[in-house]
C-alpha cells in the first residue's frame, strides 16, 4: 500500500510520513529493535483514531496494522509496525493543537466523586500535576511517571503501594476504547464488561484506550523515605511480607510503600536507584557480614502532612522496631510527595547528561511465586550475576488477591508473589560484563534456571516470539483471551509488536510471527 494513499483518510489530527515522525516510531526505550511505519498518526479526538482503525478492519486488497505508541518505554518493540501506522498517543496535543487543544483532551477532575478522566497518551506525571491542584492523586503508581496511561494499563501499572492499593488497573473505573473494528465504545465493570476486563493488562491487543476514569485518593503534602540493609536474605522477605501483611490496617499501621533492591558490588550502592548512600561515607558491603556477597536494602515510605506530622516520628520508629535489619544502616530522608513520586525522573536527567539514557536496556521483569524466591537468590542473585548486575535489580512482593484476575494479567498462583525487575542497561565501553550479547545471555540464563528449577515464573511486560510461548504463559487463561481476540480485534491488526497473532491478511492461520 502507497503510505499517501492514508494522507486521504481525513484526520483532523495529523498524518505524517515525515522522515523525522517514522524515525522516532521506530524505535523505543529498550533499543533492541527497529521497525518503520508506513505512517505516524497524531490524533486530535479519538474520532481520528476510530477512522483509522476502521480503515485498516475494513481494508481487504491492501491490509495494515496499527500500534499505538505512548513515551515510547517498550522493551523489545512491543508498539512498533513495520506493515502500518503508529498512532503517536503521547505528545500529540502541544504540538499539532496548541492552546486550542479540544476540551475532552485535557483532564477533568471531580472532586466529589474522586476521579479523573483523562486521554489515553496523557502521562502520569501530568495526571499527577493536574490532580494536585486539587488536592488529589491517583493512589497507585509506577516507578517512573513518564509513561502514558494506556500504555501502563496495557500491562498492569505497579510500584511500591501496590501491596495494598493493587496495581493501576485495579484503579480505573471506567475506559473508552476504539477495538479492532474501529469501534469507539465506553467500558466499565457495568457496561462493556467484557472489553473493560479484556482491555486492562490486555498489552494492546483488544483496542486502544483513548480515555480512562482513574480514581483518586487526598494527596499527602510530604514523604518520609526510608532505606534499610540486610545480608540475610530469608531475614529481608520475611520483613517484606510481614509489611504487606497489613495491608487493611490504618494508614498509622502500615507503611504506603514497600520495595526493595538487590545489591551485588559495592558500585551499585551509589547509583542512581540509592542516591541515599553517600558518596563521602560510602558503604562497605564486605565490612556487613554478608551471606555471598550480596546485600538486599528495604525501601520504605510513609506519607504525611501538617496533621500528622507530630505523630509521624513515633509511627515510624513503632513499625521500624518489628524489623530485623542491620541496626546501622538505617537512611532516612524527607521531601513533598510529588517529589518522591517523581524520584527516577531526576536520575534520567542525570543518566541524559552523561549519555547514559539512550543506550540498550535489556530488562527483564518476573514475577516470582513467594514459596520459590529464596531458590531464586541461591540460583541468581547469588549464582548467575556474579559480581556486576548492569544496572539495578529491584524485589518486592504483592498481595495476589489485590488483583482482579478477570483482567488479562497473568500472575503466579500464590497469595504473595514478587517481582523481580532486571533493569539493567548495556554499554558499548569496551566492559564485556556489560555488553549487550553479555546481558542478553545472563537473561536466558534466568528464564533457563527458573525453567529448569520448576519456578512458576510469569513475565511482566512479556516478550515471546512464538505462540507456543505465549500459550504457555497465559495458562488456563488463554482460551479466555483468544476468544476475546476474535470478538474486539477478529483481523488481528492491534499492536502486532507483541508478536502473539499475525495480522489475517499476512496469513490464513492464528500463528504467532
Amino acid at each position: 500500500m502507497d503510505p499517501t494513499e492514508l494522507l486521504r483518510l481525513g484526520v483532523y489530527g495529523q498524518l505524517s510520513v515525515d522522515p523525522s515522525d517514522v524515525q522516532t516510531a521506530s524505535l523505543d526505550f529498550g533499543m533492541l529493535s527497529r521497525a518503520e511505519p508506513w505512517a505516524v498518526l497524531h490524533p486530535a479526538s479519538a474520532d481520528d483514531i476510530t477512522r483509522v482503525v476502521k480503515a485498516a478492519y475494513e481494508s481487504e486488497a491492501h491490509g495494515f496494522t496499527i500500534s499505538a505508541r505512548g513515551h515510547g518505554h517498550s522493551i523489545n518493540g512491543q508498539a512498533q509496525t513495520s506493515n502500518g501506522v503508529v498512532i503517536q498517543m503521547s505528545g500529540s496535543r502541544g504540538r499539532r493543537l496548541g492552546s486550542s487543544t479540544p476540551a475532552a483532551l485535557r483532564p477533568h477532575v471531580y472532586e466529589k466523586e474522586r476521579y479523573v478522566d483523562v486521554w489515553g497518551g496523557e502521562l502520569w506525571i501530568d495526571v499527577l500535576r493536574s490532580t494536585l491542584e486539587h488536592g488529589l492523586a491517583p493512589k497507585s503508581w509506577t516507578d517512573y511517571l513518564y509513561l502514558s496511561v494506556g500504555g501502563t494499563l496495557s500491562n498492569a501499572g505497579i510500584s511500591g503501594q501496590a501491596f495494598h492499593q493493587g496495581p493501576q488497573i485495579t484503579n480505573v473505573h471506567e475506559l473508552d476504547v476504539v477495538t479492532g473494528k474501529g469501534e469507539l465504545l465506553t467500558c466499565s465493570e457495568e457496561q462493556n464488561s467484557g472489553l473493560f476486563h479484556a482491555v486492562l493488562g490486555g498489552l494492546g491487543q483488544f483496542g486502544i484506550i483513548t480515555r480512562a476514569r482513574i480514581s483518586l485518593e487526598p494527596a499527602p503534602k510530604r514523604v518520609r523515605w526510608i532505606r534499610v540493609l540486610y545480608s540475610d536474605f530469608s531475614t529481608f522477605t520475611r520483613d517484606q511480607e510481614y509489611l504487606i501483611s497489613l495491608h487493611e490496617l490504618p494508614a498509622s499501621q502500615k507503611f504506603d510503600y514497600v520495595e526493595g533492591f538487590v545489591i551485588v558490588d559495592e558500585g551499585l550502592i551509589n547509583n542512581w536507584r540509592s542516591s541515599f548512600f553517600s558518596p563521602r561515607n560510602p558503604v562497605k558491603i564486605t565490612s556487613l557480614g554478608t551471606d555471598g556477597g550480596v546485600l538486599y536494602c528495604l525501601e520504605i515510605t510513609k506519607n504525611y502532612d501538617e496533621s500528622t506530622a507530630d505523630t509521624t516520628d513515633q509511627e515510624v520508629e513503632s513499625l521500624l522496631k518489628k524489623l530485623n535489619f542491620i541496626q546501622s544502616s538505617v537512611f532516612t530522608t524527607d521531601l513533598l510527595y510529588v517529589d518522591f513520586l517523581d524520584r527516577v525522573h531526576k536520575a534520567e536527567l542525570k543518566l541524559r547528561s552523561k549519555g547514559l539514557w539512550e543506550v540498550p536496556h535489556p530488562w527483564l521483569n518476573l514475577f516470582i511465586p513467594k514459596s520459590r524466591i529464596a531458590d531464586f537468590d541461591k540460583g541468581v542473585f547469588k549464582g548467575i550475576l556474579g559480581n556486576k548486575t548492569g544496572g539495578p535489580i529491584l524485589i518486592y512482593p504483592m498481595n495476589k488477591h489485590k488483583w482482579d484476575n478477570r483482567s488479562s494479567v497473568v500472575t503466579p498462583d500464590e497469595d504473595v508473589f514478587y517481582l523481580v525487575a532486571f533493569l539493567r542497561s548495556a554499554l558499548d565501553n569496551g566492559e564485556e560484563m556489560q555488553s549487550l550479547e553479555y546481558l542478553n545471555h545472563q537473561n536466558r540464563q534466568i528464564l533457563k534456571f527458573c525453567d529448569e528449577a520448576g519456578i512458576k515464573a510469569k513475565q511482566y511486560l512479556p516478550h515471546y516470539t512464538t505462540q507456543e510461548e505465549w500459550v504457555d504463559h497465559f495458562g488456563d487463561k488463554w482460551g479466555q483471551f483468544y476468544q476475546r481476540k476474535m470478538e474486539f480485534d477478529p483481523r488481528y491488526i492491534l499492536a502486532t509488536g507483541q508478536r502473539i497473532f499475525k495480522p489475517s491478511f499476512q496469513s490464513s492461520s492464528n500463528m504467532a510471527l
